[in-house]
């Protein structure tokens, strides 16, 4: 059973409630959407078949049982829920990036998914499977990211509704590196009372916006 990588790294976590702390991150390779600030397009063009014990022995050498699955988009590889239960079978804690746009439904429940429901200004809003909030646990995660005033009104809405039930801990805001700046988001959800998380991307703070494998 093979996946096709794009990188693997060992680093901080930059993002999510788990942001700060040290993380394994495995970047699969292809994505099926083409979001307008996407900050990874190498992902869809750099690809290395690797067998799951070669992943396996690969992220070994790390001290770290915190991995994240990310992409590209994960779920469009048919082995990586396999990736995913072998490595919950081996004590890992996993972490799951998604796009929101393939179906979460049969993603193991121990895996913390982290959803991206994407707003009008990535041009990719259209493609969110709704369903997918049905299947949203408790240690699961919701992100939006922000490019615009726009975007963040589409996800006050959305919060304020489809995902009411949800608590606020688990519902990131994300603005756009040097498209919206931070203190705008910031004070529009003071303003609003909005209940979710202002999440900055800590690994373009720490490092130059443009590095890979951090």
């Amino acid at each position: 059973m093979l996946l096709n990588i794009c990188e693997i790294f060992y680093s901080l976590q930059g993002e999510s409630t788990f942001s700060g702390l040290p993380c394994i991150f495995i970047r699969l390779s292809g994505c099926n959407l083409n979001c307008s600030w996407c900050d990874t397009p190498y992902a869809g063009e750099e690809s290395s078949p690797m067998a799951l014990d070669q992943i396996l022995g690969k992220i070994r050498v790390y001290n770290c049982n915190l991995v994240e699955i990310t992409g590209g988009e994960p779920l469009l590889q048919e082995a990586t829920p396999a990736l995913i239960a072998m490595l919950l079978e081996r004590h890992y804690q996993v972490l799951l990036e998604t796009n929101g746009s393939l179906g979460i439904q049969h993603i193991p429940k121990a895996c913390i998914k982290i959803m991206d429901v994407k707003c009008p200004s990535s041009n990719e809003s259209h493609q969110f499977l709704k369903e997918n909030i049905n299947y949203i646990g408790k240690e699961d995660e919701i992100k939006f990211v922000i490019g615009s005033m726009e975007d963040y009104e589409f996800a006050k809405e959305m919060i304020e509704n489809e995902l009411a039930g949800i608590s606020q801990k688990k519902i990131h805001l994300s603005p756009v590196f040097g498209r919206i700046l931070p203190e705008t988001l910031a004070q529009r959800m003071i303003d609003d009372n909005l209940h979710a998380r202002l999440s900055l991307q800590q690994h373009k703070i720490i490092w130059a916006p443009d590095k890979r494998g951090v």
